[in-house]
């Protein structure tokens, strides 16, 4: 019996990306593997965008090796959380508090990136990979992928611009203007805005790269897929608020609730593949309720208090579901 391929996916959630991150850094401990030899493709939105790159990006001094460990990579987030969340006061003045522009200055976002994937290039990466995005002058979805950037150039850019695409959410920061390798011009937002939980999307890309020894497109029963939100509270919004609000009232539920609900649909979907197959364990979700926890689930909490709380809760989920996890390893 061939050996199924696996997919790592994580979903979008800003300073919660912890959570998963912090999950991976148990399962690197616990059962003695490096996240970029185990799995066949990651995938990510967002946060996970981000993680899903650091995970693959290559040691200089050895290419064929990971720089970070899962420890050093939730280190972003630890260690730079507060710059990428920091709201410069005259910024806060200029936007009126992110009401006629973005709520965070570009600055901290792109110095953590650059300071972590420096001037590598997609196609460099350690494994193929999906990261998404979503294109607002063309009006579709963008996936960044290594396996295609290492096929064609105009699918090839910098891994830094592929993170600041991925996790550039609407009324957060500002778009992501970056060009490929043959200097086409992209204007992207963050992917949760279409598909926060990449699952499925990944599911889809495996299929057709994924492909067995006979060169045919995998199935479901071809693949195991282990998906890894970021905690969810998702917050109840009464009539008698709701109708009244105009756009500056939507502005932010209306995100929360397309993320939210986009994720959910992406994992019943996938319980009903997989419910197909001899074997639905194959598909593993791992998220967790953050209601009653102290922590603050807003994706731009990145105060100290907060992320050692999400740290923790990434902890918690590992241990309750590490039966699941060893089963879905195979160990």
């Amino acid at each position: 019996m061939a050996e199924l391929k696996r997919i790592l996916s994580v979903d979008g959630g800003g300073i919660r990306g912890i959570i998963p991150g912090q999950i991976m850094v148990e399962i690197e401990k616990e059962f003695k593997i490096k996240v970029s030899d185990y799995f066949d493709l990651l995938a990510g939105t967002s946060t996970g965008g981000i993680l899903t790159c650091a995970y693959l990006l290559p040691d200089e001094k050895n290419p064929k090796k990971p720089k970070f460990n899962a420890e050093e990579v939730v280190g972003l987030y630890l260690e730079r959380g507060d710059e990428i969340f920091d709201i410069p006061f005259l910024h806060k003045l200029r936007s009126a508090g992110g009401v006629s522009d973005e709520k965070y200055p570009d600055d901290g976002i792109e110095d953590a990136l650059q300071d972590y994937f420096g001037d590598i290039w997609l196609k460099d990466l350690l494994k193929p990979c999906l990261i998404t995005s979503y294109d607002i002058e063309r009006r579709k979805g963008h996936f960044f992928g290594q396996h295609k950037a290492k096929k064609d150039k105009a699918y090839n850019f910098k891994v830094k611009d592929v993170a600041r695409s991925t996790s550039a959410a609407p009324t957060y920061f500002e778009c992501a203007q970056v060009f490929s390798e043959t200097k086409e011009k992209y204007v992207l937002i963050d992917g949760g805005v279409f598909v926060n939980n990449p699952a499925l999307a990944s599911y889809a890309e495996g299929r057709t790269f994924l492909k067995k020894s006979n060169g045919k497109d995998a199935t479901a029963k071809d693949m195991k897929i282990l998906s890894i939100g970021t905690g969810f509270n998702k917050k109840r919004y009464s009539y008698k608020k709701a109708k009244d609000w105009g756009l500056a009232g939507w502005a932010k539920p209306s995100i929360d609730i397309m993320m939210s609900g986009g994720a959910d649909v992406a994992h019943h979907q996938l319980e009903q593949i997989y419910g197909t197959v001899d074997n639905p364990k194959q598909y593993l979700r791992i998220n967790g309720n953050l209601k009653n926890t102290g922590i603050d689930p807003d994706m731009d909490c990145a105060t100290h208090d907060n992320m050692q709380r999400l740290k923790e809760f990434g902890i918690k989920l590992f241990e309750e579901n590490k039966k699941e996890i060893k089963v879905w390893l195979g160990l």
